[in-house]
């Protein structure tokens, strides 16, 4: 396929999900409330979300058409898309249309089929990230486990007699009775189980991947596994803390994982900015433990000074929030700053030692007035920082040749 062959079929596929995508959010407004506007915000957030995946399977794919990562991103765009407008027509045809409108059965019971497909893409993206190959060809049974599941899944879901799971008020209009339905049930749970393993594995590929890979490749799997971390981290932890204010962060958290993994995905695979992941992985690692225990401290002291009071004149203490948010005021750049030293050190060694070691020479530097010793110090800062294989020091001196400092290094 050409390149240009390449490019308009993928943005014939982004050109399809859009409509899709705006007429399904338009629907699901419709049905939630009669007219457009209460609740919008959220509706539109979740296009936007969704309409990432295919823009960005349309970019990666009109520009490295060879690569299967862009096409797998297109089309779990269409499936996202194909889904959501089907499962927003059928409810808006069941709750809020005064006539009744064709093909609602089926629009319903194609909303059913989302979930394998999505599946099937995520453990095809696992596998061939970032490359477009398997680790290996013993790979190669994990991405037939992920079709053949996927498939039977499929097939479960689509002829399985009874309510929609989509939909539970309408009754699968394809649905198998019988015998026959029971051995199409057995397979779509079977399907189902092997689809999830091969998932699980293909995600152990990825980490093995990323636990060899050097270089750029190294740098293409930092950013897909921090948006993947970032997503799985958000909605996990949502499920163990299923109400209040950490639920609510933790859930925007898995949201915006989910909209950074297809944009992690075009930087890592267009190598716009590659680099960039290692100072956004260290910014989180530093505010996300900064904003922990600053929380902690926080509540800490209120817990605490609210017992004291209470304990000294049985009444409430209302300063105690007005306290603890002083506290947290002035603990903030001291505790951020021994974080990011924590941190630097025990994650980022040779660089902390390189920036340690260059701190030091610039100290000395202000002090130095021996030529010799001056230029003994640098070879042994670019010795300790950049560890070449050999190090020399070449200077010219005024009205001569190029002479060659005595001091060398080496490791």
């Amino acid at each position: 396929m050409s390149n240009r062959t390449a490019a308009r079929l993928a943005w014939s596929i982004w050109v399809l999900c859009v409509p899709l995508t705006v007429f399904g959010g338009l629907l699901s407004l419709l049905t939630g409330s009669g007219q457009i506007g209460a609740g919008s915000g959220m509706v539109i957030l979740l296009g936007v979300l969704l309409l990432t995946f295919p823009t960005v399977g349309a970019l990666v794919a009109s520009r490295r058409p060879e690569n299967p990562i862009g096409w797998i991103f297109c089309a779990a765009g269409l499936v996202f898309s194909v889904g959501i407008f089907a499962e927003s027509y059928a409810k808006y045809a069941l709750h809020a249309s005064s006539a009744p409108l064709f093909g609602v059965q089926y629009a319903a019971w194609l909303s059913s089929w989302t979930g394998p497909g999505l599946l099937l893409a995520a453990a095809f993206l696992f596998l061939l990230f970032p490359d477009g190959r398997l680790p290996s060809r013993r790979w190669r049974l994990v991405a037939w486990m992920a079709a053949i599941g996927s498939s039977l899944s499929a097939l479960g879901v689509a002829f399985e007699p009874g309510p929609l799971e989509a939909n539970r008020s309408i009754a699968n209009p394809v649905g198998i009775g019988g015998t026959l339905g029971g051995v199409v049930e057995v397979l779509g749970v079977v399907g189902a189980v092997v689809l999830n393993v091969g998932v699980l594995l293909s995600g152990i590929s990825l980490i093995l991947r990323l636990r060899r890979a050097r270089g750029v490749q190294r740098q293409q799997l930092k950013w897909f596994v921090y948006s993947a971390v970032m997503m799985g981290g958000g909605f996990a932890a949502s499920i163990l803390f299923s109400s209040g204010l950490a639920n609510s962060i933790a859930w925007t958290l898995g949201i915006l994982g989910f909209m950074v993994l297809p944009v992690a995905t075009g930087i890592a695979l267009l190598r716009y900015r590659l680099y960039d992941i290692d100072a956004l992985i260290n910014r989180t690692l530093v505010y996300g433990a900064l904003t922990a225990s600053l929380a902690l401290v926080y509540l800490g002291g209120i817990a605490v000074l609210q017992g004291m009071f209470r304990a000294l004149t049985g009444q409430e203490f209302s300063l105690a929030v007005v306290a603890s948010t002083l506290v947290i005021a002035a603990l903030f750049s001291p505790l951020r700053r021994r974080i990011q030293g924590f941190i630097d050190r025990r994650f980022y060694r040779r660089k902390y030692d390189a920036a340690r070691t260059l701190r030091a020479f610039s100290a000395k530097l202000r002090e130095e007035t021996d030529l010799d010793g001056l230029n003994t110090g640098l070879l042994e800062v670019v010795r300790d920082t950049v560890q070449p294989q050999h190090a020399s020091l070449w200077l010219r001196e005024p009205g001569r040749g190029a002479r060659k400092s005595p001091q060398t290094g080496g490791s």
